[in-house]
């Protein structure tokens, strides 16, 4: 997943995600910030998708975050909605509140205002939850305008399932 701009298509990584969730029996959430729902978009484009989607949380705000995933307040205060402890428990979150085996997470500074010194525009935070695991998070750094860094994100999120489930993109 090092160039997500080297990888197919958006819609070819979401059939190939649920040809590996339907072989598996699985069923994929979301719990998306940044990306405003784009990746279950992508996701239920897909026909037959019914069958391994689940549901999507789209959780923009921090009370969204808190409300529907069950982030703490000390995870959004002490870290920020855009660090590795916050995307952890909106996976652990997306997962404990729905009948998915697997999810995703995604929060991240799109722009083109908002960043800092330390979390820059085109920051993001992605995590995944598999059966049997801890989550697992990962931070990436994009360029381009909030378009572009919003795409990256949504590619990244299925390579980083792809990769969960040993069907790489």
């Amino acid at each position: 997943m090092d160039d997500v701009n080297d990888s197919p298509a958006l819609e070819v990584l979401a059939r190939r995600l649920g040809e590996a969730l339907r072989a598996r029996g699985w069923q994929l959430a979301t719990a998306e910030s940044c990306t405003g729902g784009w990746v279950a978009k992508v996701m239920t484009d897909v026909a037959g998708s019914s069958a391994w989607f689940e549901r999507g949380f789209i959780t923009y705000s921090n009370d969204a975050k808190r409300e529907l995933l069950g982030v703490s307040d000390d995870a959004l205060e002490r870290y920020g909605a855009v660090s590795e402890r916050v995307v952890a428990e909106m996976v652990s979150g997306a997962l404990a509140r729905s009948r998915a085996d697997v999810a995703v997470a995604v929060s991240g500074i799109a722009g083109p205002g908002g960043g800092t010194v330390d979390k820059p525009v085109g920051t993001v935070w992605f995590a995944w939850g598999f059966p049997g695991e801890g989550p697992t998070a990962r931070c990436l750094c994009f360029d381009g305008d909030r378009e572009a860094v919003r795409e990256q994100a949504v590619r990244a999120a299925l390579l980083g399932l792809l990769g969960g489930l040993g069907a790489d993109g």
